[in-house]
């Protein structure tokens, strides 16, 4: 996970950059890192006016949601989520932060419907299998425990009826086992330096790096010699190509992309600050890391 060290100098990168270019897109991934710092204040301040400028930037949406989320205001959150979606189209990521928030609101059917869509399509996706576990545990501890306090009150109403009024008291305290309540269960994600953290130590992966869509490297684990400036330049630049291409031929926004080139593979994956970018050696399995590398990013948020 991020320090509070390593988010303070993404921060003051992401700053640097919107000094020199007020209007840019970078106003995103400052939010978002406001909202990883806990000052919810600022991150949706930030989101707000760069929203105002870029009304259709999809990830930019999609952090204003986990602001709101995070903030307790899921009614709002669910608006966002639901104008990325309509600017970027459907994607797992933000139908996991829908299927989030439907959490949150008690919306479990909902909740639960996206989420045995997405795990038919992904199968083994830890997220998507924790998140579907969730949605479907919650209502049926909540119903246990409604049970439970059922038969308590039916219990005492009788005991009344039926004892001394001096007498109830002890009686409950003998008689009456305690209901345990069981807490729900916290959902666990990786933030972007989890991702990285973990991405490393998948068998084949040489680097990894997130870099903002100008191509600026936010976070990194890097011992390649090739230049990791460069590189995160270079691909962002291929990306943002790429992007406009599709984006233009009404192919909407791409999700991933596998870049082979002399003695590497680049395996570059959109998410709502940037783009992962996951460097393995010729000589790996591309169809089992690709999978456990989808895997890790359905726990990124």
């Amino acid at each position: 996970m991020s320090t509070s060290i390593e988010i303070d100098e993404r921060i003051v990168k992401c700053r640097k950059i919107l000094d020199v270019d007020p209007n840019s897109q970078i106003f995103a991934a400052l939010a978002d890192a406001y909202r990883k710092k806990g000052d919810f204040d600022n991150a949706f301040r930030i989101c707000q006016s760069g929203l105002k400028v870029h009304p259709s930037y999809g990830s930019a949406h999609v952090v204003m949601a986990k602001i709101n989320l995070d903030r307790g205001l899921y009614d709002w959150a669910m608006v966002e989520a639901k104008k990325a979606q309509d600017i970027d189209g459907k994607s797992r990521t933000i139908e996991l932060l829908l299927s989030e928030i439907y959490i949150y609101r008690g919306e479990f059917h909902s909740a639960i419907k996206l989420l045995k869509k997405l795990h038919d399509t992904d199968p083994y996706n830890t997220q998507i299998n924790k998140l579907l576990d969730i949605a479907q545990k919650i209502p049926e501890e909540q119903k246990a425990l409604a049970r439970a306090n059922s038969v308590r009150s039916n219990v005492v109403e009788e005991k009344t009826i039926m004892m001394p009024k001096g007498q109830l008291d002890k009686s409950q305290s003998q008689e009456n086992p305690q209901v345990e309540i069981v807490p729900e269960k916290k959902i666990e994600f990786y933030d972007a330096q989890g991702i990285i953290e973990q991405g490393i130590k998948i068998r084949g992966v040489d680097g990894l790096l997130l870099v903002n869509l100008e191509g600026l490297v936010l976070e990194s684990d890097w011992t390649l010699n090739s230049d990791v400036e460069l590189c995160g330049a270079t691909l962002g630049d291929l990306s943002l190509l790429l992007s406009q291409e599709l984006i233009e031929t009404s192919f909407g926004n791409f999700k991933s992309v596998l870049i082979e080139a002399n003695g590497y593979t680049y395996y570059v994956n959109r998410v709502d600050v940037g783009l992962f970018i996951f460097v393995a050696g010729e000589k790996s399995n591309l169809g089992s890391l690709r999978m456990k590398i989808d895997n890790l990013l359905g726990m990124y948020r």
